[in-house]
């Protein structure tokens, strides 16, 4: 049986196996879920934002 890594969620802060990378930030399942059913107009959604803000593309990617 194979043994998944637990890395860090970029918006929850909790150590989990399964999600996804933005650039090279770890969004889990569950808050990549959150972030796809959360409604602009919820008070949820600026909070995503924040954190999602923190997830900066890496230098080499940048436009300049």
């Amino acid at each position: 049986m194979e043994s998944k890594s637990m890395k860090q969620c970029k918006i929850c802060e909790e150590w989990k196996t399964e999600g996804i990378y933005l650039f090279i930030s770890f969004i889990c399942s569950n808050c990549e879920k959150e972030i796809l059913e959360t409604d602009p107009t919820d008070e949820r959604y600026q909070y995503y934002v924040d954190r999602l803000r923190r997830s900066q593309a890496p230098k080499n990617l940048l436009i300049q």
